[in-house]
């Protein structure tokens, strides 16, 4: 048996809410035996680097209570609309964290944010062409979402932050390396969204 031929041969479900579901497989190992894993099944997310004309970058500040504190991450959110195309996804998410529209998208990256537990995935996108959503139509925050702050950061100190810590939102650090690196080699990396 390889290291990619394991079976689950059980599951048993643990918990079931509106965000996600945890199980514990039971699956074969390459030893031969079998071990118990547990995994969450969310659904899954989008994210956005919103680039301006003169090279910042849209950052909001918001409260993670597992983590106990605000930081600093990219408007993103989960694909929550049965249906939905990913970058309408990450349009409605840009509109509703930081009041933006964008005329143009590019993917930058896809993550497994944490494949030690979760199946978890987040497709990072590139926004630019920008500009406000019009007041009237802009979405109203709750919750979490209602103590966000928004802050224009120039794309290289963004770069900065991650590297000092201050950024360390696994979406966010991923997006802001990723969109650094695409600026460098003059946008020739980004995929088609």
């Amino acid at each position: 048996m390889t290291a990619f031929e394991h079976e689950t041969k059980s599951r048993t479900e643990r918990y079931s809410g509106p965000i996600f579901t945890v199980y514990t497989d039971e699956i074969t190992m390459s030893s031969g035996g079998t071990a118990h894993r547990d995994v969450v099944i969310n659904k899954n997310a989008v994210g956005v680097v919103a680039l301006d004309e003169v090279g910042r970058v849209a950052l909001i500040k918001q409260y993670r209570h597992p983590v106990g504190t605000q930081l600093w991450e990219l408007p993103a959110g989960l694909r929550d609309v049965d249906g939905e195309d990913l970058v309408a996804a990450a349009a409605r998410e840009l509109g509703e964290e930081a009041d933006l529209v964008a005329a143009r998208y590019d993917l930058l990256v896809d993550l497994h944010t944490s494949p030690g537990f979760t199946a978890e995935t987040i497709r990072i996108f590139l926004a630019r062409d920008l500009s406000p959503v019009p007041e009237a139509d802009r979405h109203e925050r709750q919750d979490e979402e209602a103590d966000i702050e928004l802050a224009w950061i120039e794309l290289d100190e963004a770069v900065a932050m991650v590297l000092r810590g201050d950024i360390t939102n696994a979406a966010a650090v991923a997006g802001l390396l990723s969109t650094a690196r695409a600026r460098d080699d003059g946008w020739a990396t980004l995929r088609p969204a």
